[in-house]
C-alpha cells in the first residue's frame, strides 16, 4: 500500500496494513505515535466498552493487550463471539492495530523480589508467536510485567524466535520498562548499551526503554543517549511510561511526554494501571495533545471506525 503518515491513518488504512507499513506510518509521523497498553483478562473500567476501545476513545493509535493468553482467548466486555474471533473483532469495535504483550521469563534470572507464576499462554516461545499470528495481531511486544523474571538476555532470543516464526512482516517491539523483578537489571542498570545492540541484530523493529523520569536515573540526557544508541542500530525507539504513572497528574504525564519527545522518542507509550487496567483516561488525551496538539489528537478521538 502506499505509504501513508500514522497521523492521516483511519481504520481502513490500518486493515490492510503489515508490520512493516505500520512500521513506515510510525516513522512517516516524526514521533507523533501513542500506543495504549490495557489489561484484556479483567473486568473493563466501564463494563459497557473494553478497555481498548476506551483507550482508542481516548487518542491512541495502537492498542497493546496485557495479560492476554493465546492459549485462552478472551477479552473481558467483548461480545460474544468465537475465541479464534476476538482479536479481529476488536480490531473492528477500535479501528486501530492491536498487538500483544509476551514475555520471555528467564527461569535462572536472580530475583530481586518473589517472582509470579506465569500461564504458558503468555510465555514468549514458537507456540505462542504461531498463535499470535493466527489470532491476527498486528503487532508483538517482548517485555515484562513486574515480577516475572525476564531478563534482557531472554529478550534477545525471543526475538529471534519471534522473528523466524512469525516472519519478515511482523512488526517486533522488545525491551524492558522496569526491572521486572531481576536484581541488576533495574535503574540506570536495567539496559545496557550492548543490549540495545543485540536487540536490533536480533530482528527488533522497535527498542523499548523507559520514559525520562520513570525509573530511577533515567534522565532526560540518559534516555537521549540511549534513543541515539538505537537509531544508530538503524531500529526505532518506544519510550515507556509503565511505572504506574499513567495513573498521575497532568502535569507529570505532560512532564515526562515532553521529555519523552525531546529525547527522540519514535512512538510512546502509556501503561495500564492508572486504574485497574487501563490509564486514566484523560491522561492518555493529554500525553496526546502534549506529543502533537489538539488537532491531531481530536482528529484520531473522532474519526469513525468506518472510514
Amino acid at each position: 500500500m502506499v505509504s501513508k503518515r500514522l497521523l492521516d491513518c483511519t481504520a481502513s488504512d490500518f486493515a490492510q496494513m503489515t508490520g512493516q507499513d505500520l512500521k513506515q506510518a510510525i516513522k512517516a509521523s516524526e514521533g507523533r505515535s501513542l500506543i495504549a497498553e490495557v489489561i484484556s483478562a479483567t473486568p473493563p473500567l466501564y463494563p459497557s466498552v473494553t478497555n481498548a476501545e476506551l483507550a482508542a476513545a481516548f487518542g491512541a493509535d495502537m492498542i497493546l493487550l496485557n495479560f492476554f493468553d493465546v492459549q485462552s482467548p478472551c477479552i473481558k466486555g467483548l461480545p460474544d463471539c468465537r475465541p479464534k474471533e476476538v482479536v479481529h473483532l476488536l480490531k473492528r469495535l477500535t479501528g486501530r492495530p492491536v498487538g500483544l504483550n509476551l514475555e520471555p521469563v528467564d527461569p535462572h534470572a536472580r530475583q530481586a523480589e518473589e517472582l509470579s507464576v506465569l500461564p504458558p499462554g503468555r510465555l514468549a516461545t514458537a507456540e505462542t508467536f504461531s498463535l499470535a499470528k493466527q489470532l491476527g495481531f498486528d503487532f508483538v511486544c517482548l517485555t515484562g510485567n513486574p515480577k516475572t523474571g525476564v531478563t534482557n538476555s531472554e529478550i534477545e532470543g525471543a526475538i529471534r524466535t519471534a522473528r523466524a516464526v512469525m516472519g519478515a512482516e511482523m512488526l517486533v517491539i522488545a525491551g524492558k520498562m522496569h526491572g521486572a523483578g531481576v536484581e541488576g537489571e533495574t535503574g540506570g542498570c536495567l539496559v545496557a548499551e550492548e543490549a540495545i545492540q543485540r536487540f536490533a541484530e536480533a530482528g527488533a523493529d522497535i527498542i523499548l526503554l523507559p520514559s525520562p523520569g520513570t525509573i530511577p536515573g533515567i534522565t532526560l540526557d540518559v534516555a537521549k543517549k540511549l534513543v541515539d544508541l538505537v537509531h544508530a542500530q538503524g531500529a526505532m525507539a518506544l519510550l515507556a511510561t509503565g511505572t504506574s504513572q499513567e495513573g498521575s497528574d497532568e502535569a507529570t504525564i505532560r512532564q515526562i511526554a515532553l521529555h519523552s519527545k525531546m529525547a527522540g522518542a519514535d512512538l510512546y507509550h502509556i501503561g495500564d494501571a492508572g486504574y485497574s487496567g487501563i490509564a486514566i483516561p484523560e491522561n492518555i488525551m493529554h500525553y496526546s495533545i502534549t506529543v502533537r496538539g489538539k488537532r491531531h489528537t481530536y482528529v484520531r478521538m473522532a474519526s469513525s471506525v468506518i472510514r
